[in-house]
């Protein structure tokens, strides 16, 4: 019998060093020094300043107390109010916003390139302008005297006038229709690039099959915008439980609260009150929760998920 000798391992290259990698290195390091300047350095120091309670000429260490009193329960504890407005506001804005994004890209969609292209523009314009100057404007719609632009829609319909930002009953809604009315240029766009990869040969057989324009859109297109659908649906819940500039700039937070955000409360126990250490333990916490959250949405969505 033959003896069978077992195949000779190549022994691993040691690693040199030589003027490709040079270069290569080279073009990341921009990059990778302003990560580390402007994200994980800052990300660090968060981490780090939680643990202290800030003092001008010497932060004290305290430990976990500033995430303690973040968990507390209390009165004066405005952390769950402000999680409780993140989260509703999140539930309602998030989902609405994305089946406008696809309900609107799907209208688009029939029309020709250059048709497309003028409004794909047209949404994407409020994304270009500053949210001061788009602050302002609905400042001007809202505002509660009868001049207001939905003040005179109601008093067209014989409603009586609301008034939207100063009340605890309409404030957070008038929010939400903030949101829900401006800034849905990205997921449009986003929409319109995945429809544009669907094959028309699945169309085809569905039209040989007698399908409705509702079929196509329940068995065809969605499912096979299901990625896409998942990545904006993450990213969404990421920037709705960091929403900041809308609640700072049309009610900061009132009235009574009702419009308090985490990133507002954040905001605010660092600058207002120069509570730093409370801020970062409450930044982390929020970081953490995101995670979670994220991670939860690629279990229950990513499932059948192909990228």
């Amino acid at each position: 019998m033959k003896k069978t000798t077992a195949p000779r391992l190549k022994p691993r290259r040691k690693f040199r060093f030589n003027n490709e990698d040079l270069w290569g290195y080279l073009f990341i390091a921009a990059a990778m020094i302003i990560f580390c300047v402007f994200t994980l350095y800052p990300v660090i120091s968060a981490v780090y300043t939680s643990f202290f309670e800030y003092k001008p000429f010497g932060s004290e260490f305290v430990g976990l107390q500033n995430y303690a009193e973040t968990l507390e329960f209390s009165k004066r504890n405005l952390f769950y109010k402000a999680a409780w407005n993140t989260l509703l506001y999140t539930v309602v804005v998030v989902p609405l916003s994305l089946l406008l994004a696809f309900a609107i890209a799907v209208m688009i969609l029939p029309f020709k390139k250059k048709t497309q292209s003028v409004f794909k523009a047209l949404y994407y314009l409020p994304g270009v302008a500053s949210g001061v100057a788009l602050s302002v404007v609905w400042l001007w719609i809202y505002d509660s005297s009868p001049d207001g632009l939905f003040n005179q829609l109601l008093t067209f319909l014989h409603i009586p006038t609301q008034n939207w930002l100063s009340s605890t009953k309409t404030s957070m809604l008038s929010l939400m229709i903030m949101a829900l009315l401006s800034g849905h240029g990205v997921n449009i766009i986003t929409y319109m690039a995945a429809l544009h990869g669907i094959d028309n040969s699945y169309f085809e057989a569905a039209e040989l099959d007698g399908a409705t324009f509702f079929q196509k859109v329940r068995s065809i297109v969605w499912p096979l915008v299901k990625p896409t659908t998942l990545f904006l649906l993450v990213t969404g819940v990421i920037g709705s439980f960091q929403v900041f500039m809308n609640a700072y700039m049309m009610t900061g937070g009132g009235p009574d609260n009702s419009t308090t955000m985490i990133g507002l409360l954040i905001y605010n126990n660092a600058f207002v009150y120069a509570k730093y250490g409370l801020a970062c333990a409450q930044a982390i916490l929020l970081t953490i929760v995101i995670a979670f959250v994220s991670l939860f949405q690629f279990k229950l969505m990513g499932v059948d998920v192909e990228y």
